[in-house]
This record gives C-alpha cells, sequence and structure tokens, in this order.
C-alpha cells in the first residue's frame, strides 16, 4: 500500500477547469502529488466517481469550486465523500471556497432553510470538516455537526485598496443596504475612511415578495378566544432609494461578500454618481456574476469591480465577451500568492 509520508491526500472533485486548475496550485504549494480519482457523469447524467487508490487511516482533503450547475457539484462533492468513507478515510476535509445555498439560510414565508439542509447532507456523507470563504451568514457554521474554518478575504481586499486604488484616502466605504453596514464599517475602521449606508430600494425589487412585509395580512383578527382582538398589522414600507453619507468628490468603494445578480450593484452606482462621487469601486469575495451581469456591469457607472474568488464561467464570459471596453486581468500578489480578478472599463 502506497502511503505518503505526509499523511494526508489532496483530491479534486470534479473535472472542470477552475477546480482541476486550483487543486494543482494547492498540490504544488504543499509539494504533494494530486490524489488519483475519476469523476464523471454517466449517460442518465447520475454521477459516478472512482477512487484509483488507497486511502485507508488518511486524512483527505476534497477540493471542490462551484460551477454554474451547482446541483451536479454538491452531488460530486456528495458521492466523493462517501467514496472515501466507505474506503476506511480518517478524516474527510471539504474545501470549498464559495458555499452554495448560503443565502438560503432564513426562513422566508412558507420556504426552507436549504442551507440547513445542505449541512445535514455534508455529513451524512462522511465530511469531518469544512474550509470555506466568507460563508454569507457566519451563523451559517452553527448548521453543521463538525468543525466549520471560515476565512476571510477582507486582508487581501484592503490590501489592495492601499496598494492600488489611486488616492484612496479620498475614499469613502459603501453598504449597499442596511443589512451590509456591518461589513462596510469594518472595512471603513481598518482603513481609517468614512462610511455611506445606501438606504431604501428601487421600485419593483424582487424582495418586495421575499422578505415578508406582507405577511402576516393587514387585516384585524377577530376568530379565536372571544373578548381578544389582535392589534392591526402594517405591511413595512421602504423609502426610495438613497444615500446617507457625504460622497461628493469622493471615490465611492462598495463592498460586499458576493457579486451575482448585479441589479442592486449598478441602481447603487447611478445614486453614487447622483451624489457626487467621482470614481466607483466594487470589491467582494465571491464574483459568480449570473445572467447578464457582465453586460449590465458594462454599461452602468462602475468603475472597477474586483474579487479574489472568480468562477472560471464568470471570467470565459469577460474574456469572450462582445463589448470591447471590457478587459479582464489577473493580477498576482507577491507575498501571498494570492490573485485578484479585476474587471476595468
Amino acid at each position: 500500500m502506497n502511503v505518503p509520508k505526509s499523511g494526508y491526500r489532496v483530491f479534486s472533485a470534479n473535472s472542470t477547469a477552475a477546480c482541476t486548475e486550483l487543486a494543482k496550485k494547492i498540490t504544488e504549494r504543499l509539494g504533494v502529488e494530486l490524489g488519483k480519482s475519476v469523476v464523471y457523469q454517466e449517460a442518465n447524467r447520475e454521477t459516478r466517481v472512482d477512487v484509483k487508490e488507497s486511502v485507508r487511516g488518511q486524512t483527505i482533503f476534497i477540493i471542490q469550486t462551484i460551477p454554474r450547475d451547482v446541483n451536479t457539484a454538491i452531488m460530486e462533492l456528495l458521492v466523493m465523500a462517501y467514496a472515501l468513507k466507505t474506503s476506511c478515510a480518517k478524516n474527510i476535509i471539504g474545501v470549498i471556497p464559495y458555499f452554495p445555498y448560503s443565502k438560503q439560510c432564513k426562513m422566508r414565508k412558507r420556504g426552507s432553510i436549504v442551507c440547513k439542509l445542505l449541512a445535514s447532507m455534508l455529513a451524512k456523507a462522511g465530511l469531518t470538516h469544512i474550509i470555506t470563504m466568507d460563508l454569507h451568514q457566519k451563523e451559517i457554521q452553527g448548521f453543521f455537526s463538525f468543525p466549520v474554518d471560515n476565512l476571510r478575504a477582507s486582508p487581501f481586499l484592503l490590501q489592495y485598496i492601499q496598494e492600488e486604488v489611486p488616492d484612496y484616502r479620498n475614499a469613502i466605504i459603501v453598504a449597499k443596504s442596511p443589512s451590509a453596514a456591518k461589513r462596510a464599517q469594518s472595512y471603513a475602521e481598518r482603513l481609517r475612511l468614512g462610511l455611506a449606508v445606501i438606504h431604501g430600494e428601487a421600485q419593483c425589487s424582487e424582495s418586495d415578495m421575499a422578505d415578508g412585509r406582507h405577511s402576516p395580512p393587514c387585516v384585524r383578527n377577530t376568530t379565536g378566544h372571544p373578548g381578544l382582538e389582535l392589534p392591526l398589522m402594517m405591511a413595512k414600507e421602504k423609502p426610495p432609494i438613497t444615500v446617507v453619507g457625504d460622497v461628493g468628490g469622493r471615490i465611492a468603494i462598495i463592498v460586499d461578500d458576493i457579486i451575482d445578480d448585479v441589479e442592486d450593484f449598478v441602481a447603487s452606482a447611478e445614486i453614487l454618481k447622483e451624489r457626487g462621487a467621482y470614481k466607483i469601486y466594487i470589491m467582494a469575495t465571491h464574483g459568480l456574476l449570473s445572467a447578464d451581469a457582465p453586460r449590465l456591469i458594462e454599461e452602468s457607472a462602475i468603475d472597477e469591480v474586483t474579487f479574489p474568488f472568480l468562477t472560471l464561467c464568470s471570467l470565459l464570459k469577460f474574456v469572450i465577451s462582445p463589448y470591447n471596453q471590457v478587459t479582464c486581468e489577473v493580477k498576482q500578489n507577491i507575498v501571498t500568492n494570492y490573485e485578484y480578478h479585476v474587471m476595468s472599463m
């Protein structure tokens, strides 16, 4: 039996270019070989995993990035974890830079907390530890029955702001919603900069039907115990989008954890321009960039978008984008060997 001296092995959970590249960089940095396995889809789209070497008694790291086909990626991770568990691996640690379904971590009307379901499935499949980056809500760690390392990208983004944003002392950190104010405040305090918060929402926002503002209905409930009358519940109403804070003549830096649907970012950039900001940056950890996000960003008032972690599908969208003004470059930090993906307008 060929047991490595290190006592651990690193496997890639799928064969996509993004996951394979990440796994190769990790193994090169650690000085170990990538574990031998085959992950593929059968003709009926079932996921099959074949581990090609013994893992008995070893600690196994599974590298899994999340491409556009999220559900397939989850099944690949589950099947590989279970295959390693049944092969008597000692510990199975999942390395998942972007944890899927992390936005579905709260109850919405008659929906479900899917993130909790996924945490239970991973534990049942055999995972004993997870390493991820910037969970959408840090309380998600409580969904798991095993340890979770929630790493932070903020040190790299802070360094990027200090080194790459011209005249960053004239910048102001912006939260695109009150819920993002805590994250923005952390950046502002570390950079010794001011803080602005965008409050309200654009009309016809999809959150109208998702945040429960119309539940319970605005009617008086007279059923139940005689003589007991419940107070009338008033529906929530958010004001039109506005900015709390002075951004005139400043560089506006919007910080968040995920850039996916960019309509809110585009609306925020427009109101910041109207209020006098002369340059607008957006910085986040995960660049998902779904649907028409590249086109919407290119046509907006946003000057630059920066994120440490970019899915390969998103990067390819920029590379093959028909909009010639959109360029994508990768900046390498010499000290940390960490990549910044920057989209400049």
